[in-house]
């Protein structure tokens, strides 16, 4: 008997959550349509401009190449693609690799999603990070690449 009940108990739960995850779905959609919306043109917008924002100062095109990436917000795989074209048009492996870095780790067009579902200051800190981070890690994976060759 007191495994039925346990059962009953469970089944409502889980019913409980569905409805909560459905509803918080249905509140999230507008805010995740429109996100898309302005990533298109952002995209749109920045086409075929990257070869003009870089100066070919390793610092200042490392941080223009974050902030760029920033932007952009994508996958992966597309950067990597973007990436290579910069390389062919002599822009620095810096930039290259903060710009990727950011890409696919800092959402600045996907923040108000994110401020709405995982709150304000967890969105902004987690992209702040992410942004330090990837100028970071991008120093490094240069400096090690040449260390390599």
């Amino acid at each position: 008997m007191g495994n039925r009940k346990s059962k009953k108990t469970m089944r409502k739960k889980i019913k409980i959550a569905f409805k909560k995850s459905l509803q918080s779905y249905k509140e999230s959609l507008p805010i995740l349509v429109a996100t898309l919306l302005l990533l298109n043109l952002v995209e749109v917008f920045w086409s075929g401009k990257y070869e003009q924002l870089f100066t070919g100062n390793y610092f200042k095109d490392t941080i223009i190449g974050a902030l760029f990436g920033s932007f952009s917000f994508g996958i992966p795989l597309t950067s990597y693609i973007i990436g290579g074209e910069l390389q062919k048009e002599g822009i620095s492996l810096l930039a290259i690799t903060a710009f990727i870095m950011t890409w696919s780790t800092v959402g600045i067009v996907m923040l108000p999603w994110e401020i709405v579902n995982l709150g304000k200051r967890f969105a902004i800190v987690r992209n702040i990070i992410n942004f330090i981070l990837a100028i970071i890690i991008s120093i490094v994976t240069v400096y090690l690449v040449n260390f390599l060759k």
